[in-house]
């Protein structure tokens, strides 16, 4: 009797046990990998190549579903109110847990609270990039142009907030010229608004920098990071170009909601990176110009906080705010 009213007992708590508690993929269920920028961006495709690959290896579906909007928060709100049962995961970038938390008097979320880290896909950088009819060929070209014509020059961006917001920020500051502001929904909308004039400057992601630049459609005045890019060999970085400072990597890292088991943890960082380290995905990563790490979450977690305190320091020093 004694041992019936145990397997009942142990049946009722399997039962009730919370979803996380089970294993991943749960049958029947499909994951949901979570973009803030809009389709057709860097971040939007390298999701897409993962969620396919991912769903070949785990045999559920994978679905990206993006949710662009407010600097990366509205994917972010959707993340954080989710299960924590590996069943909803974010594909994000720098901004998200390095940047944007700083912007405000009172963040909108803890990075250290709030998410739980799932690896860290890649290093990023930007390269900036000029209009093919701008005046100037060079970041010495552009900081003597916009000293000439203060305001007249305009500059994208990914949206309020956005890495490339806060470098070109930072470029203001250090070069003492004034340059507008033209905030976009992402890197395609900012890219579009590059080759149609609207801006004549961006800090654009590798890909489209290098696929642009290679048919001279805009010009690639440098690099935004300690090396140069091989595919763009003529480029100089930044602190080359004669401003020290802008060498801190951005993040292409997979969040997901507080509170995952360890465990769990472990299960959804092995899937991922199964599908990062893949040769398409793998492939895809160094077409785009991304540095592959393709880490385990304790790493993440790690270089998380490492790249939170620095571009804490150039935030503040560059003094952007959101509120």
């Amino acid at each position: 009797m004694k041992t019936l009213i145990s397997l009942t007992a142990a049946a009722l708590l399997a039962a009730l046990a919370p979803a996380h508690a089970q294993d991943f993929p749960q049958p029947g269920r499909q994951v949901r990998l979570l973009n803030p920028f809009p389709p057709g961006g860097t971040a939007d495709t390298l999701s897409r190549a993962i969620a396919a690959r991912m769903s070949q290896q785990i045999g559920v579906p994978v679905v990206v579903e993006n949710k662009p909007g407010a600097s990366t928060q509205v994917a972010v709100r959707e993340l954080i109110k989710s299960e924590p049962d590996g069943h909803t995961i974010l594909y994000t970038v720098t901004g998200t847990t390095s940047q944007l938390p700083h912007l405000y008097a009172k963040p909108p979320y803890d990075p250290f609270k709030d998410f739980t880290p799932l690896g860290l896909a890649a290093y990023n950088k930007l390269i900036l990039l000029a209009t093919a009819s701008a005046p100037f060929d060079s970041v010495k070209g552009l900081i003597e142009y916009a000293r000439a014509n203060p305001g007249k020059v305009n500059y994208g961006s990914f949206g309020n907030g956005s890495f490339p917001h806060i470098i070109t920020e930072q470029l203001k500051k250090q070069a003492g010229i004034d340059l507008v502001h033209v905030p976009f929904k992402g890197g395609a909308d900012a890219g579009r608004a590059l080759l149609a004039g609207d801006v004549q400057i961006l800090f654009d992601a590798p890909l489209t920098a290098i696929n642009q630049a290679r048919t001279g459609k805009v010009k690639a005045l440098a690099v935004d990071a300690a090396q140069r890019v091989a595919a763009l060999p003529n480029v100089p970085t930044m602190g080359e170009a004669g401003l020290p400072g802008f060498d801190i990597p951005g993040l292409e890292q997979l969040l997901g909601p507080p509170g995952m088991s360890p465990a769990l943890v472990a299960k959804v960082n092995a899937a991922l990176m199964a599908a990062i380290r893949s040769p398409e995905v793998t492939d895809m990563y160094n077409r785009f110009g991304l540095d592959l790490v393709a880490s385990n979450a304790t790493e993440h977690a790690r270089i998380m906080r490492e790249n939170y305190e620095a571009w804490g320091a150039v935030i503040r020093r560059v003094g952007v705010k959101l509120d």
